[in-house]
């Protein structure tokens, strides 16, 4: 399954790359894709030769959030399974925050949700133009729950309230703003701009890097085991409310 849903590539030079390979569904993520990623976290996490990790999407988009069979899965399943789901996302995100290589997004197109989520573990993002993004949940009368402290602690608390709830959809010339990105450059001009963003990391010493990410998330907002099963169990009881179940019910049926 990890091999549909996401390429593992590690170059020569150090890089290794991350692709979220269902193109045809904009890279929305699956169980499959989720365990994907955890699993290739670990991975590059202990692997010496890896220097700096770049996450990317395989199409036109970054990442679609949820996928639809997943959310027709959420939509049928009891709260136990609800949260079970939502923990293995949150875990991921945990996964990808901490990884101990710099972890550079190449935003190649358009992120909702959960996608928004991964741009926030990356370390830094570059988007190329053009895409949209917007935090949807509210929409469906969810809220996104489980992305909340990584979203946070990437834009703070104000910049966060421009977005996070409304389900605006907004375009890439936002990203910078709000602090989710840290420049927007044309499609054709996007490698070189991961590339620039890549470099530093060659010259530094690999150990320092990590020990100085380490610090970083030590002083920064802290995301632990409390926090995380907090953001759970908020949006098992959005589930169960009645105004998302109409929502999300209309939503399944289109």
């Amino acid at each position: 399954m990890s091999e549909q849903t996401l390429r593992i590539e590690t170059g020569e030079d150090g890089v290794a790359r991350l692709t979220l390979n269902r193109p045809d569904r904009h890279n929305a993520m699956s169980a499959g894709m989720i365990a994907a990623l955890r699993d290739a976290a670990a991975r590059l996490d202990g692997d010496a030769d890896v220097r700096a990790v770049v996450l990317t999407g395989a199409g036109r988009s970054f990442c679609a959030g949820a996928d639809l069979g997943w959310m027709r899965a959420q939509f049928a399943a009891d709260r136990a399974t609800r949260l079970a789901e939502a923990r293995a996302l949150a875990h991921m995100l945990r996964d990808l925050n901490t990884l101990s290589k710099p972890l550079i997004g190449r935003i190649n197109g358009t992120a909702m949700g959960g996608g928004l989520g991964l741009m926030a573990v990356c370390d830094v993002a570059v988007a190329a133009s053009g895409g949209r993004f917007g935090f949807t949940e509210t929409r469906l009368g969810l809220i996104p729950a489980t992305i909340a402290p990584y979203v946070l602690a990437r834009i703070g608390e104000g910049r966060a309230r421009r977005v996070f709830m409304s389900g605006r959809v907004f375009g890439a010339d936002e990203l910078p703003a709000l602090g989710l990105a840290a420049r927007v450059v044309p499609p054709e001009a996007l490698d070189a701009a991961v590339t620039d963003e890549v470099a530093p990391y060659r010259a530094a010493v690999p150990g320092a890097v990590a020990e100085a990410k380490r610090l970083a998330r030590r002083l920064g907002p802290v995301i632990d085991d409390a926090a995380i099963e907090q953001t759970i169990a908020a949006l098992a009881d959005c589930w169960e409310r009645p105004e998302a179940a109409e929502r999300i019910a209309a939503f399944l049926e289109r």
